[in-house]
């Protein structure tokens, strides 16, 4: 299909800046059998079956934005030094990660990374030192740290900021508060380098309500990498390449999620990143097995769903991997004018933004 097609115009001041105060305030459009509805994400009970399941990602976002120089000795024997800004993707090994930097086209095998405190050489707080590996043609370098294991981990809490989608930190700089409203209700496990937003608008309120309901809860761990910030460049979705991320799926929880399939319950997921694991881990015959690596499963229109039922999600950007992934869902036609909906009538986007629930178009 073309990348134009899932274009729609999208005005900048939707974007939300701020979550909704208290998270599950925010609206929530329902969309079922191209039938739209307005409603609030506290109202998400009245949607869910006794004996359905709903699948959370606890994932925990980790500071993953680094802020640096690069270090390169010249001709002369002088020390060039470029500013630098990496976005961890993906840990490759204990010592290894792949990034996105800036300026990426300045960087070459063998440099010198400095990121954090560049001043007090003798001092190795606050400092935290890696060599480019290798780069890619696909745009992510791969640092390999003097660290590694727990102390690599340490030191990115140290130096590192939470990596606020750039729509957002191009409006504001990351503060306090992002500490707390760019983490989950349910996060437990670090490796995000962005949160799985649908999971923001969960309240232990909220929580209780689903579970008075009769609806089991489970987790899932999908680690979200940068990669979920790209655009998609290509102008057909054939061409597009997705980056692969690392996801697990439990034994405990596919035959919990396969049980509830065969009592005639709905797995219902928040969220695209447990969708996408769930669907990684599902066979043609709809049996979800357990499921341990990477995945970098691309879901356009015609894609035949194994696991989900029910989709609850944020409102994603024009020509986004994530808003062709729901108008597979829900069907391209519909989103389109759940979509125009959206914009017209003030729904806030993005990972701060309002929710949607989707259910699964049939045939």
């Amino acid at each position: 299909m073309k990348t134009a097609d899932f274009d729609f115009d999208l005005p900048d001041d939707h974007i939300a800046l701020r979550p909704a105060e208290p998270r599950d305030s925010a609206r929530l459009l329902v969309v079922r059998d191209g039938v739209l509805e307005d409603r609030i994400i506290r109202d998400l009970p009245d949607f869910l079956r006794p004996g359905d399941a709903l699948v959370f990602n606890d994932t925990r976002v980790i500071p993953a934005r680094l802020s640096g120089v690069r270090q390169r000795i010249g001709a002369g024997g002088e020390t060039l030094t470029v500013a630098v800004e990496a976005t961890l993707h993906h840990r490759d090994a204990p010592n290894v990660w792949s990034a996105f930097m800036k300026p990426g086209k300045r960087l070459k095998a063998g440099d010198r990374i400095r990121f954090g405190r560049l001043q007090d050489a003798a001092c190795d707080l606050g400092r935290l030192d890696a060599t480019v590996a290798h780069k890619d043609e696909d745009g992510l370098i791969t640092l390999r740290f003097d660290l590694a294991g727990p102390m690599l981990d340490e030191a990115i809490r140290d130096v590192g900021v939470m990596p606020l989608p750039p729509y957002i930190a191009a409006k504001r700089p990351e503060d306090d508060r992002d500490l707390s409203d760019y983490q989950t209700l349910f996060a437990k496990w670090d490796g995000s380098v962005a949160a799985p937003t649908a999971g923001l608008h969960f309240t232990p309120a909220l929580m209780e309500a689903i579970r008075a309901k009769g609806v089991s809860t489970h987790a899932v761990t999908l680690h979200v990498g940068a990669g979920t910030f790209l655009p998609v460049k290509a102008d057909d979705t054939a061409d597009h390449k997705m980056h692969s991320e690392w996801g697990e799926v439990s034994a405990e929880t596919a035959a919990a999620l396969n049980a509830t399939r065969a009592a005639g319950g709905r797995i219902v997921c928040v969220g695209t990143t447990s969708l996408r694991l769930l669907e990684s881990a599902a066979t043609p015959d709809r049996v979800i097995h357990p499921f341990h690596g990477d995945t970098a499963i691309f879901i356009t229109p015609g894609y035949d769903f194994r696991a989900a039922d029910v989709l609850m999600t944020n409102f994603h950007l024009p020509k986004s991997t994530l808003f062709m992934l729901v108008s597979a869902f829900a069907g391209l036609d519909t989103m389109r004018a759940a979509y125009a909906h959206a914009v017209a009538d003030g729904y806030r986007f993005y990972s701060y933004g309002d929710g949607s629930l989707l259910f699964r178009s049939i045939g």
